[in-house]
């Protein structure tokens, strides 16, 4: 009978952390994935089909603490705490058997189990997770290089935060209904990261110069569409070390080639290469047009093959981008840029919710209160500022979205301007939310001035715009 060969699930990329009673969160290991077939034979595969038993002596453990199951996992290495991928990589590459036996117990592997897909023959994917955690626990047994992976239940946004203080890289969330989908990355799977990243092809290299001119000026990224057609990502040009730079100089040699699978950008010379490599590079947001803005280079991912580099990695993070910029449509369209020195739109990175209250002179004095939401800071005039006392009730009046660089923006306005006049900043900070609903939103100040809590109310009657501020009791 002819063994099955499991493809791992994949996980697409949330934007921030977030809570939810259906949803399960569990440490996101930075390591080898790795499929462990605990039957006869014996196997442990990568996630592009590369065997690693060889490679991980120490894993053969699996066979004592279980038998007859296909298990889902990451292959980690452990440096003070927190996993080593590099130690991980030079364990991966070893060849001969004494190396491998030096390096298993200098930088032991550990395998962190988080899925079973298989017991006695029978496949378990069309299981709800939460079944086939029940039937993980009791199907294996940890050792001393073999772990089951422990998750939370509902609370993503303190785990992430715990997880982060630790050094760890993030967090996986998985719905507690999800059935294991082979090879596909639904959204019921995510993995939630302080810094966004994509693993993408390496087409090409641009000519070097001054200190890189014997080794390149930029990579050129790609990533497959859902045709198998590669489509250009953009650059990536910093985040080398010098003996990286001489890594993919060597590698490049191998795999050049006069084929060009997509338009280079003006003014670039470029060398193409076989779509052979693979790394990881760190961005901070997508762009419309589908490109990796401000891209650093991460590391080679020799783990991953190329035909896993899809679009749909970050195809959503595309879409928010979309999403924010209808949203400052309004705000774009009432303002010259040529001559006013407002942003034109910038996202935040970080993970704490800002707020700002700008006093305004502009034909009256007002203040506008702006909560950062969905992309955007959503606005309010206020005319007679912030409420002291819950006796307060002042009116407050919705306007158009504003970009999140508007948090830091000071200065005048141009006459003849929407909005013309001075801009101060009177307070900012975080904030925590309560309540965000149509018609009511309640949240926590902790700015340089204010502190405490503020309720926000629509008033229906008034039209869709008018809503009451009022200082929350303590």
């Amino acid at each position: 009978m002819s063994r099955h060969i499991y493809r791992p699930m994949l996980a697409r990329v949330a934007p921030k952390p977030f809570s939810d009673k259906d949803w399960i969160f569990e440490i996101k290991w930075d390591g080898f994935r790795a499929i462990a077939y605990v039957e006869e034979p014996y196997s442990l595969k990568s996630r592009n089909g590369k065997e690693l038993k060889h490679n991980f002596p120490e894993l053969e453990e699996l066979n004592k603490l279980s038998g007859n199951v296909v298990v889902d996992g990451e292959i980690v290495v452990m440096r003070e705490g927190k996993p080593d991928f590099q130690a991980l990589l030079e364990r991966g590459q070893a060849v001969s058997p004494n190396e491998i036996q030096r390096q298993a117990q200098r930088a032991p592997a550990i395998y962190v189990v988080f899925d079973i897909l298989e017991k006695d023959g029978n496949p378990l994917t069309k299981l709800p997770l939460m079944e086939r955690k029940k039937i993980l626990k009791a199907s294996l047994k940890e050792g001393k290089n073999v772990l089951l992976s422990d998750f939370i239940e509902e609370k993503g946004e303190v785990y992430y935060k715990l997880v982060l203080d630790k050094g760890l890289e993030g967090v996986m969330a998985k719905k507690k209904e999800s059935y294991y989908e082979e090879g596909l990355r639904t959204g019921s799977w995510l993995k939630i990261k302080k810094l966004r990243t994509c693993d993408c092809i390496i087409f090409g290299y641009t000519k070097g110069a001054d200190s890189r001119e014997k080794t390149f000026g930029a990579l050129l990224l790609g990533l497959y569409d859902t045709d198998g057609k590669p489509v250009y990502v953009g650059k990536v040009g910093t985040g080398f070390t010098q003996e990286m730079l001489g890594i993919l100089t060597d590698k490049f040699e191998k795999l050049k080639t006069d084929v060009a699978p997509f338009k280079p950008e003006v003014g670039d010379v470029v060398t193409w290469l076989e779509p052979k490599l693979v790394c990881e590079v760190i961005y901070q947001v997508v762009t419309r047009d589908i490109k990796l803005r401000m891209a650093r280079f991460q590391r080679l991912r020799e783990d991953k093959s190329p035909a896993e580099c899809t679009l749909d990695q970050i195809i959503n993070d595309k879409k928010q981008v979309t999403d924010v910029e209808d949203k400052l449509s309004e705000y774009a369209s009432k303002r010259n840029f040529e001559v006013t020195t407002e942003p034109k739109g910038e996202e935040k990175r970080g993970d704490n919710l800002i707020f700002v209250i700008q006093e305004h002179h502009a034909r009256r004095l007002h203040y506008d209160l702006r909560l950062e939401n969905g992309g955007v800071l959503k606005s309010w005039a206020v005319p007679k500022g912030m409420p002291e006392s819950p006796r307060q009730r002042h009116l407050a009046v919705e306007t158009e979205d504003h970009p999140i660089g508007y948090a830091n923006f000071e200065g005048s306005i141009p006459e003849g301007q929407y909005g013309a006049g001075t801009v101060k900043i009177w307070d900012k900070g975080h904030y925590q939310t309560k309540v965000w609903e149509d018609n009511k939103i309640e949240f926590t100040l902790n700015g340089q001035r204010l502190k405490g809590r503020y309720i926000l109310v629509r008033l229906k009657k008034a039209g869709d715009k008018d809503w009451l501020l009022l200082k929350g009791k303590e």
